[in-house]
């Protein structure tokens, strides 16, 4: 019983480590991007503002999923008969709650958010992954 609970925990983090967020920097397309005219618009950064950029709640489903499962084997294994099933029910409630907690903690990306004047006076916000080249005040 412990290394079924083991083996399912290992591919519950193997899986939750799969999770990719590759998506959010300004250098990543999609396959449907790729081949697609473009309009270009020139501005200046006019404020830069570092932000944390939050993975959706759909993702989250996964970590939610995978405590329970985890929570409801581990509580399986405490108790017998009534105590058993009450067990196993509060372990998968805890476990969940605990997996999205994990899941949500992991798809946090340091982001930034940058307001730039178009050149013909619109303002625009744009925020994405931070990368390895800072973003200034001033810069076109």
């Amino acid at each position: 019983m412990i290394l079924r609970v083991l083996a399912v925990s290992m591919i519950g983090f193997t899986l939750a480590g799969c999770v990719s967020n590759s998506g959010l920097s300004g250098d990543v397309y999609s396959a449907s991007e790729a081949k697609q005219v473009q309009s270009v618009t020139y501005g200046t950064i006019v404020h830069t503002r570092a932000v944390q950029i939050q993975g959706g709640d759909e993702s989250n489903a996964i970590g939610a999923i995978g405590g329970a499962v985890l929570g409801g084997f581990l509580g399986n294994t405490i108790g017998g008969g009534t105590g058993r099933s009450l067990a196993t029910a509060a372990g998968a409630v805890a476990g969940g709650v605990a997996g999205q907690g994990v899941q949500g903690a992991m798809n946090k990306t340091q982001g930034v958010e940058l307001e730039i004047r178009k050149d013909d006076g619109n303002t625009i916000m744009v925020v994405q992954k931070q990368g390895s080249t800072p973003f200034s005040v001033g810069q076109r």
